[in-house]
């Protein structure tokens, strides 16, 4: 079992628990939107940033929220001038991203697999800081707000974007912000999770929600409380049996999934 400073330990606690609220949160909009691939593409998209940051030898932070922006205000219009479903356009992103992410690697000085890149792909939550925790926080609380003050337009447009237009909303900037913070979310929450992980908790506690209710509300509650469950339960077992901390959080994810088909008022229903 690993032993650490009670405040390295209340850093990872609460860095684990903020991200899974923020990833959760906006892994709502990402599922009911039939988005799922969102979160491959945004993390790859922040993958890619971070490493061209590593290469150029800038602030990979703000070059991994510069390439998810980046992406994220292509697809929109991308989508809708191709007209084709965002999904293959978020295809088409995907592997762009993956690509250059793997060059920009391959020009970082010494070996591309070093520390800090393995860093980007698995997430390193034991080095999470201060600043890292307050950026966190500020996401969450920025998020929520957004989420509540718009909550009637998000929603409309969740059910039925074409109905929401008829019924008179624009939905053309709300749905552009749902790309916008999902971008923001991938890569603030990167490098707790890792560029390859991170996309679970958007997608694994609101899927596990959805097997309790189909109250968009409810789900909003209950999405983020399945993944603070999943965060905490994968800290416990990451220290308990010294295996990575994003790893063991995904596979708790999964695990707290297949327990929820289990108990689901539906299947029971069924």
């Amino acid at each position: 079992m690993i032993e650490l400073p009670a405040h390295i330990f209340l850093n990872t606690i609460l860095g684990a628990s903020l991200a899974a609220l923020v990833c959760s949160l906006i892994g709502v909009f990402i599922v009911r939107m039939n988005l799922s691939s969102m979160g491959f593409c945004m993390s790859h998209a922040a993958f890619a940033g971070v490493a061209l940051g590593l290469a150029i030898s800038r602030d990979p932070l703000l070059m991994a929220l510069g390439m998810s922006t980046l992406v994220a205000l292509i697809l929109g219009p991308v989508a809708e001038r191709a007209r084709l479903q965002a999904d293959i356009i978020l295809g088409t992103m995907f592997s762009l991203t993956m690509a250059l992410g793997l060059f920009f690697l391959s020009i970082i000085p010494g070996s591309a697999m070093s520390s800090t890149a393995l860093s980007i792909l698995w997430g390193s939550v034991l080095g999470i800081t201060d600043s890292d925790l307050m950026r966190l926080g500020g996401l969450s609380v920025f998020l929520i707000g957004v989420i509540g003050l718009f909550y009637k337009e998000f929603l409309a447009i969740m059910l039925d974007r074409k109905l929401a237009e008829e019924s008179g909303i624009n939905t053309r900037p709300f749905y552009y912000a749902i790309l916008f913070l999902c971008g923001i979310t991938v890569s603030v929450s990167l490098k707790l999770i890792g560029g390859l992980l991170i996309f679970a908790l958007m997608v694994n506690p609101v899927s596990s929600a959805y097997q309790f209710s189909h109250n968009m509300k409810n789900i909003i509650f209950l999405a983020p409380l399945f993944g603070l469950a999943s965060s905490v339960t994968g800290i416990i077992f990451s220290f308990q049996w010294d295996v990575p901390l994003g790893s063991s959080i995904v596979i708790m994810s999964v695990a707290l999934f297949l327990i929820s088909i289990v108990l689901s008022p539906k299947r029971r229903r069924g």
